[in-house]
């Protein structure tokens, strides 16, 4: 599987410097494959919202993102 295109993705941000550049949620420290990681664990979108103090909108729009792009046909 082809991996996704984050910067496509408004709700995340890679930063030189921060987290060695990893994919993070906006204006935050938190990883994007935390959500992943989380949810593959049985972790709820509301309990990974409350454990990293992260809006629920937050987390749905990245889920959506990588939902859209997984359906898209390949460029």
């Amino acid at each position: 599987m082809a991996s996704l295109e984050w910067s496509d993705c408004p709700a995340v941000e890679s930063v030189p410097g921060r987290l060695s550049g990893a994919w993070v949620f906006r204006d935050t420290r938190m990883p994007v494959s935390a959500v992943f990681q989380n949810l593959e664990a049985g972790a709820t979108v509301d309990e990974i919202a409350e454990w990293f103090d992260l809006s629920k909108e937050q987390i749905i729009a990245v889920l959506a993102f990588a939902a859209r792009s997984v359906e898209a046909p390949a460029r």
